[in-house]
């Protein structure tokens, strides 16, 4: 098979007035209804009509009594607080909006070699020169950029496999073109990853193991199961599979919504970013402006400062989904479970965790809010003989903290090393 040698480009720098976080106005509107609900519950604690968590009912309890007991003064004083302290909290998210918007970081990391391009996707190629360490394939989600594996020269998961002795290369999606807008999952599993697979065998002269990190973990479950004669393990990062764990309301939310997306992907032809960006934020609506009005206590120029405007740059720099892809996550994952129900195909076939006969490890962080531990855990347990590592952080932590390095890449890559020399 015939590859190209080329070089590949650092995603174009973010512009000084960053148009983040998206879609802004729902962020904003999320946290305004918020703070203007706290005021609008107020009647309904003085009547004693407002149901208060058990944990909190007690001291909720000991405060209306002192309030009571102030008179009418003291209600009143109290609401003027409470209207303070919700223009505070707000100002606080607008400021770190602002100060994320015009701060001066900008992403440059060293260029890679692209050794395969089709249409949007590209093979990057992240050994270290003269590296020849057990090929490993990195597949990244089709919904955000694959350089949240190589966010930064501290930050990255590719750069620290190659400097664990391995030989990674990463899977680049892009955005879809014109030939991948009408793409299925199978497209891309069956088609692209099975050419990306057997580019790797031709260049390493061995059978790499395939590590999935969130989505991508889906796909290259579905890329293991048809190839298995061709891969050495399966690692698969924060991947999802019980898609109601602890989120049935999602489920029933995505199938109430499916007539209102299936037009919309009709008459555009893809899943616009801003829509995909708006139904993660609803999974938790509080996050970005909690996370922004942190960013305002950061040392402008600290490491730490630097780490999240990377991150975010990132999280803004989402691409679109092709249509029929975006209908079966939405719809066939999201919606309807179909991924543990057994329903979820591709090329014809289920893909079935059951059926993997290969060495497998499942990293599942703690803390995640997008792939929670109850959604993630069962796919492991499907997968015989398969281990299941527990890791701090969330989502993105597990790979980005500070302590990524010794708590995900080193033991990801003495489990890869294992599997791949045996």
């Amino acid at each position: 098979m015939a590859h190209r040698q080329a070089r590949a480009q650092t995603p174009p720098q973010t512009p000084d007035i960053r148009q983040g976080p998206r879609p802004l106005p729902l962020h904003l509107l999320a946290h305004v209804s918020t703070l203007m609900g706290s005021r609008a519950a107020l009647p309904l604690w003085k009547n004693g009509l407002l149901p208060w968590n058990p944990r909190l009912a007690a001291r909720a309890a000991d405060l209306k009594a002192s309030l009571d007991a102030a008179g009418p003064d003291g209600w009143s004083l109290f609401e003027q607080a409470i209207a303070a302290e919700s223009l505070k909290r707000h100002q606080a998210v607008l400021d770190g909006v602002g100060q994320y918007r015009t701060h001066r970081h900008h992403r440059h990391v060293p260029e890679v070699p692209v050794l395969w391009r089709q249409g949007t996707t590209r093979l990057l190629d992240y050994r270290l020169p003269g590296g020849d360490g057990p090929p490993v394939l990195l597949v990244p989600s089709l919904i955000n950029r694959s350089y949240i594996l190589d966010l930064s020269q501290r930050r990255s998961l590719a750069r620290g496999l190659a400097a664990r002795g391995l030989s990674p290369f990463l899977v680049d999606w892009d955005a879809p073109g014109g030939e991948e807008r009408g793409f299925t999952l199978t497209d891309y599993i069956a088609g692209r990853l099975e050419q990306v697979l057997d580019l790797v065998i031709e260049i390493s002269g061995a059978k790499p193991a395939l590590v999935g990190y969130c989505m991508g973990g889906d796909l290259a479950l579905g890329l293991a199961l048809r190839r298995q004669e061709h891969v050495k393990g399966l690692a698969l990062l924060a991947t999802p599979w019980n898609f109601h764990a602890g989120r049935e309301a999602h489920g029933k939310l995505l199938r109430a919504l499916s007539p209102s997306l299936n037009a919309l992907v009709d008459n555009v032809g893809a899943m616009p970013v801003d829509i995909l960006q708006a139904l993660f934020a609803s999974l938790d609506p509080g996050l970005t402006a909690k996370k922004f009005a942190a960013f305002t206590r950061l040392k402008r120029r600290s490491a730490r400062a630097r780490d999240f405007v990377a991150l975010e740059d990132w999280a803004n720099d989402g691409v679109e989904l092709a249509g029929p892809v975006a209908l079966e996550c939405l719809i066939g994952w999201y919606g309807d479970n179909d991924t543990h129900l057994g329903r979820w195909k591709v090329d014809g076939r289920v893909v079935d965790p059951t059926q993997l006969r290969l060495p497998a490890l499942a990293i599942i962080p703690e803390r995640d809010r997008i792939v929670p531990p109850d959604s993630a855990a069962p796919l492991a347990a499907a997968i015989t003989g398969s281990k299941t590592m527990i890791v701090r952080g969330g989502h993105v932590g597990m790979l980005l903290s500070a302590r990524a390095g010794t708590e995900v890449y080193t033991p990801l890559a003495r489990w890869l090393k294992r599997s791949l020399l045996q």
